[in-house]
């Protein structure tokens, strides 16, 4: 049996999840709470292995109540149920620890899923929220303009050639790698070589043709 605690400051919300997952075989809904203060004080009370939380709630928001409960136990997996679908709000309760994201649009079939996956140790995650998270991630990688020779130069690092042999591979003078080094290193936010070279593998590779 798997043991829910459901978080949310509206009434109607609260006793519509505790029907819904009722009728659950497998689901026992063990509390309630209206914010995320009673929301952590549920925690050492009722021991739920999942937790349904609100995002938006007065004094402590979802967000913090997930940071305060993870901080308390490292069995309950919280899945944050919430109408936001904004980037911010998903990284940072993700940050916080919860295992997973779900919207309030969602059916019931999906809500009863998402408490069996992230019992399960999954990370359900609405197929809306994951929009956003991707995007994002594009949008960081599209930020980062290198230009082709400096690209050449770090896909040469990643390889593991040292200055000296990228510019005779490349027929310009070392002291021109280096310059470009110096410029690849601040677009890409790294601070040696090998942050250089596991940047290249993650961002670079096939870009070339090669595979």
């Amino acid at each position: 049996m798997i043991r829910v605690a459901i978080a949310d400051d509206h009434d109607v919300v609260r006793r519509g999840l505790e029907q819904l997952l009722g009728t659950e075989d497998d689901i026992e809904v063990v509390g309630t709470a209206r914010d995320g203060a009673e929301a952590v004080a549920l925690l050492e009370s009722a021991t739920p292995d999942v937790f349904l939380m609100d995002l938006s709630m007065p004094g402590v928001d979802g967000i913090e109540a997930t940071r305060r409960i993870m901080a308390l136990s490292t069995t309950v997996h919280v899945v944050v149920l919430t109408s936001f679908v904004d980037q911010k709000r998903i990284l940072a309760a993700l940050d916080a620890g919860a295992a997973g994201y779900i919207l309030k649009d969602a059916d019931a079939a999906e809500v009863s899923a998402a408490v069996r996956a992230a019992a399960a140790g999954g990370s359900p995650l609405d197929p809306k929220a994951a929009r956003v998270l991707l995007d994002a991630k594009r949008s960081d990688r599209a930020a980062i303009r290198l230009t082709t020779r400096e690209q050449e130069v770090l896909r040469l690092v990643g390889q593991g050639l040292a200055n000296k042999n990228i510019a005779r591979r490349l027929g310009i003078a070392e002291r021109t790698v280096k310059a470009h080094l110096t410029s690849v290193f601040q677009a890409i936010g790294v601070v040696d070589r090998t942050q250089a070279a596991l940047w290249a593998s993650e961002h670079l590779a096939g870009e070339d043709g090669s595979g």
